[in-house]
């Protein structure tokens, strides 16, 4: 192992762990303002308390969210110097473009949100966690269109004097085709966590909070379940359309995904192989026969390259001496994990609605105990989406462009990479720690009460300080 691995671990692993709050918080956001919108319209007051309540969780997991995700930016600089050189031109434009117009939306927006309570006009009050859910989307529309650059790099040149990356369009940047496929497909994966957490929350309370409550709880129940299966619904159509994109553009990936070594029409889509690690030898598999054809090209007799044949085509025309394809079991595992736990997740929300319907309260603690994994289990499939993502890249850092070798630091030695590593690795255990307890803390402590709206006269006191509403 040498600064490369350790770097690459250390990227992995922050990026993956950073990812566990950014679908709660782009999910959450926009069904606290779907709970509000609610409100406004009927004025009835279970919908308030509900704004209020996972609007809590919701900002816990969003401070959360901004500082973990600091830590990217340090390490282009610490660990991919050559590679934050080649790009700069490019990524940058769209990190800036995020900072200063989305990430801002979204702060200042979510303040006069929190802040806002009894003292703006109710209609302004409503457009701010809007205007702070805009915010959330739009920042995963720049970030998408950065790391889809690095799978389909568009919209640039290379300068022959300076050998980096310049922008030509920011118009071709920004409608990347794989920009397009990978933001409806990310949306609704950040959709399933949300539904999830608004699931499980209320089946616990449910179960075990305040009878007084319930109706409230019930209504969230039935609010997050459909969230949820329609969320999945939307994810697996936009998984579809990404896959048959990402075949045009990456094939290496989609031939790694199934293990497929010689090019195959009418290629079947293994459920479990076993065999061989890097999957060359076949021992015994479960096959959907012409499934792989139908995923990659939207043809069950079309015709998918195998990692042999696509080896020898880039060997020609990358150069020798580079091995071409990802991990082989990597690929192929996460492939299937993102697709099983993401229907899981649709699966078991279907089956709590059913148990819950017609004011039903199910007996069944194994039911609880298993909607309460309901958050838990699109994260996984979001979170083995992304290491199929980054790893079926590999071995190139910018496709066709930059192998990943050549944009690590050069130097930055070992002992260095391995001391950030370890001390980001226990910043955010205890990180972990301190979200898991303040979510399940506020999540127990089931509704706030509702105030009485102050006065004309308190409203106007320009003087009173600002209270935060929760």
């Amino acid at each position: 192992m040498d600064a490369l691995d350790v770097a690459r671990w250390q990227f992995g692993v922050t990026t993956v762990y950073h990812f566990l709050f950014v679908p709660m918080t782009i999910g959450m956001s926009l069904l606290v303002a779907i709970m509000q919108t609610i409100w406004y319209r009927t004025r009835d007051e279970k919908w308030l308390r509900l704004t209020k309540f996972f609007g809590k969780l919701f900002l816990i997991n969003f401070a959360m969210g901004i500082v973990t995700g600091i830590v990217q930016e340090f390490q282009f600089g610490m660990n991919w110097s050559d590679y934050s050189r080649f790009v700069g031109d490019v990524f940058g434009s769209l990190l800036a473009i995020e900072a200063l117009v989305a990430f801002f939306l979204e702060s200042t927006f979510l303040g006069l949100w929190i802040f806002g309570w009894e003292r703006l006009p109710k209609p302004i009050h409503l457009a701010t966690i809007w205007a702070a859910s805009i915010g959330t989307i739009l920042s995963m529309y720049f970030i998408l269109a950065a790391n889809s650059w690095m799978q389909n790099p568009v919209g640039f040149h290379i300068n022959p004097d300076t050998g980096r990356a310049e922008l030509n369009s920011i118009g071709a940047l920004l409608t990347n085709k794989v920009t397009l496929a990978t933001f409806p497909h990310t949306f609704f994966g950040a959709l399933m966590v949300a539904g999830g957490m608004v699931v499980a929350v209320a089946l616990w309370h449910l179960y075990r909070g305040r009878d007084d409550q319930k109706p409230a709880f019930r209504t969230a129940v039935t609010f997050g379940g459909w969230v949820t299966i329609l969320a999945t619904a939307g994810t697996l159509i936009s998984g579809d359309f990404q896959g048959k994109i990402m075949t045009e553009v990456q094939p290496m990936k989609m031939a790694a995904a199934e293990g497929l070594y010689e090019t195959t029409s009418s290629a079947p889509f293994s459920l479990l192989t076993i065999g061989s690690l890097d999957g060359s030898r076949e021992v015994f598999a479960i096959t959907v026969p012409d499934l792989l054809s139908w995923l990659g090209k939207g043809d069950i007799h079309a015709e998918i390259e195998g990692i042999d044949n696509l080896q020898e085509q880039y060997t020609a025309q990358y150069g020798a001496g580079v091995n071409y394809a990802p991990i082989i079991p990597v690929t192929y595992w996460s492939f299937r994990m993102m697709i099983f736990f993401g229907l899981a997740a649709g699966a078991l929300a279907l089956l709590t609605l059913w148990m819950t319907r017609k004011g039903r309260t199910p007996a069944s603690r194994l039911l609880l105990m298993a909607a309460l994994t309901l958050p838990i289990l699109p994260l996984i499939a979001n979170s083995f989406g992304w290491i199929f993502t980054e790893m079926g890249r590999q071995p190139w850092l910018v496709f066709g462009e930059m192998l990943t070798r050549d944009g690590v630091s050069r130097s930055v030695s070992m002992a260095e990479v391995i001391t950030s590593f370890t001390t980001f690795t226990l910043l955010y255990a205890a990180l972990a720690v301190v979200e898991v307890k303040l979510l399940l803390k506020y999540a127990k402590g089931g509704l706030p009460e509702i105030h009485p709206e102050p006065d004309s006269d308190e409203k106007d006191d320009e003087n009173r300080p600002l209270a935060f509403a929760y």
